[in-house]
């Protein structure tokens, strides 16, 4: 069911020191006009005693972060998001559910509006009254599993006048499989390539990823990720599927690249086209393993080399993101590397008593760059999907990646310090 919300009141329930955070709104006045909209005098405040304070009137000048969360069902929606205000200039970043980037940046002028329209998938656990997703403890409190849309603004001096929600059935959904490298990290100063990549895409198109960190190809389908996925699928969707980080780490009779690995990724295969959708292969994004000459290391063993085979042998698409990553690793070069990725002194983050070092997990600006990756491989395919970038798209080159102090990120007010699963 949709609504008009006409006033707003939003009840919070945060915990800075847990992660948690929830935001919600509660309508005085509804009525079935099928859209939900807001505009600029329905405003909120967040009443301190919650321990976190975000007083979210950007027409007051007010410059931290705010949030929109509402309960829907299952599906895509239409956001039209109108930046800016009358009184004040503004420069505002847009996400949605577990940090999704849909606009970055925003600038407007004193009086200034501009239209932001993107769509947005929401989902939660459930696959039938009797089943559901077997979702890991750290995953309880993602985004992406609560029965709520939520929507994030963001920036140096967020804006926003209205905000129009409409449920939309007929636009094809890009369904993303996945380990850690691909999933949708809530918190900083984590990021994957599959929460960036909406970025670059128009309102005729929508992400959903269901990628998990630590999820091999065979443990995704049995805790019914697939399956939940499969709900949703439609003819026209399409499917990347992007493992073996974790899959290589399984030993064992039956297991290894050409066995179980094949197997799995053939289900994703046969039960896409069964509904009508397309799948595609991406390689995995190497680590960041360095040899003595300044070269990238293999470490993928003959997984990449198995899903080439899988594609010939199915006649679909691959995007070879594990050669475009090793081509941008070595042009950032041994040290400058480091900063695509995890690599944060004690003391960066709240709680964090230890450096942090990771070679697996990229940071916002790795991902972003990883994403233009994997939108070269569907360009270099000749995916139909490629209609939808936007046009402010630029050719990407991973031998030329953009300048690391080019990238402006505004970070969300939640961070964590521990490793995703699977690293």
């Amino acid at each position: 069911m949709k609504y008009t919300i006409f006033a707003i009141c939003l009840l919070s329930i945060i915990s800075v020191k847990a992660q948690t955070y929830k935001f919600d709104f509660t309508s005085k006045k509804s009525t079935k006009s099928g859209y939900i909209k807001i505009k600029s005098s329905d405003r909120f405040s967040i009443d301190a005693k919650y321990g976190y304070d975000i007083q979210p009137s950007p027409n007051a000048g007010d410059k931290k972060p705010f949030f929109f969360s509402v309960q829907l069902p299952d599906g895509n929606y239409h956001i039209t998001s109108i930046i800016g205000s009358k009184k004040s200039s503004g420069s505002t970043t847009v996400r949605g559910e577990s940090r999704r980037l849909f606009f970055e940046n925003v600038k407007t002028a004193k009086g200034e509006l501009k239209e932001c329209s993107f769509t947005i998938n929401k989902r939660d656990k459930h696959i039938s009254p009797n089943e559901d997703v077997s979702i890991k403890p750290r995953e309880q409190k993602k985004l992406n599993w609560d029965d709520k849309l939520t929507l994030e603004f963001n920036g140096d001096a967020p804006l926003l006048s209205e905000l129009i929600i409409e449920r939309v059935e007929n636009v094809p959904t890009i369904f993303l499989c996945g380990n850690s490298t691909v999933v949708d990290q809530d918190n900083e100063p984590w990021a994957s390539w599959g929460q960036m990549i909406p970025r670059f895409f128009n309102d005729s198109v929508c992400f959903a990823n269901y990628a998990e960190s630590g999820e091999s190809s065979n443990t995704f389908i049995s805790a019914k990720r697939l399956k939940k996925a499969l709900t949703q699928m439609k003819k026209g969707d399409y499917i990347l599927l992007e493992f073996g980080h974790n899959d290589q780490k399984q030993k064992g009779p039956g297991k290894g690249a050409y066995y179980s690995f094949m197997t799995s990724l053939k289900t994703f295969i046969d039960e896409a086209r069964l509904r009508g959708a397309y799948p595609i292969l991406v390689t995995p994004t190497q680590r960041r393993s360095f040899n003595n000459s300044g070269k990238i290391q293999d470490t993928h063993e003959n997984y990449p080399e198995a899903m080439r085979f899988l594609a010939a042998k199915e006649n679909i698409p691959i995007i070879e993101l594990n050669e475009m990553t090793r081509t941008l690793y070595e042009s950032l070069g041994v040290e400058n590397s480091t900063k695509a990725f995890v690599h944060y002194p004690a003391g960066s983050y709240p709680g964090q008593k230890v450096d942090l070092k990771d070679n697996t997990h990229f940071n916002p600006y790795g991902a972003y760059q990883i994403a233009k990756c994997v939108i070269e491989g569907m360009k270099k395919n000749k995916l139909p999907i490629i209609k939808f970038l936007r046009d402010d798209y630029k050719e990407y080159n991973p031998a030329k990646p953009d300048p690391i102090d080019s990238f402006k990120w505004s970070n969300s007010p939640f961070t964590e310090i521990e490793k995703p699963d699977g690293n």
